[in-house]
C-alpha cells in the first residue's frame, strides 16, 4: 500500500439520541445520505452485520470495508484498498466518536472531519412538519 500511516480520533457532541446516531451509521440507506461524495456498492442489506464485506469509492479509489462489530453503541470496520487499516465508531446519548487508523494517500483527518460535520448536520436537521 502506498501512502503514510495516519491516525485520527475525533469526538463531537450532537443533539441526537443514541438510537438516531446508530441508524445513521449502520443502515446503508441512511449513511448514503450523508457520506457524499463517497459512493457505495449496490446490493447492501438493510442493516450492517458482522462479516459483511462491501466497497465504497471516493472518485476512482476503492475502499473495501469488512464489518467486525455492530452493537447498540459501536461499529468497527476493517479497511483495505485506498485505506489499509480500521475505522471504529462509538456513540451515546448526545455524543459521537470516530477513530480511524491506516496507511493511505488520502487525507484521513480531513475526510473524517468533513464526514462528522455532515453527520451532525443530518442528525440535527429540524424535522419538517406537515400541517
Amino acid at each position: 500500500m502506498l501512502g503514510t500511516f495516519q491516525q485520527s480520533n475525533l469526538r463531537i457532541e450532537v443533539d441526537a439520541p443514541e438510537t438516531a446516531i446508530r441508524e445513521k451509521l449502520v443502515f446503508p440507506a441512511q449513511f448514503r445520505q450523508w457520506m457524499w461524495p463517497q459512493r457505495f456498492s449496490t446490493g447492501l442489506p438493510t442493516e450492517l452485520t458482522p462479516g459483511l464485506i462491501f466497497s465504497s469509492y471516493i472518485g476512482p479509489i476503492e475502499i473495501q470495508h469488512q464489518v467486525e462489530t455492530v452493537s447498540s453503541n459501536r461499529l468497527e470496520l476493517l479497511l483495505c484498498g485506498g485505506i489499509d487499516g480500521f475505522h471504529h465508531w462509538y456513540w451515546g446519548e448526545g455524543w459521537l466518536q470516530s477513530h480511524i487508523e491506516g496507511v493511505s494517500l488520502l487525507p484521513l483527518n480531513l475526510g473524517q472531519t468533513f464526514n462528522l460535520f455532515k453527520l451532525r448536520q443530518q442528525l440535527e436537521a429540524p424535522l419538517l412538519s406537515v400541517d
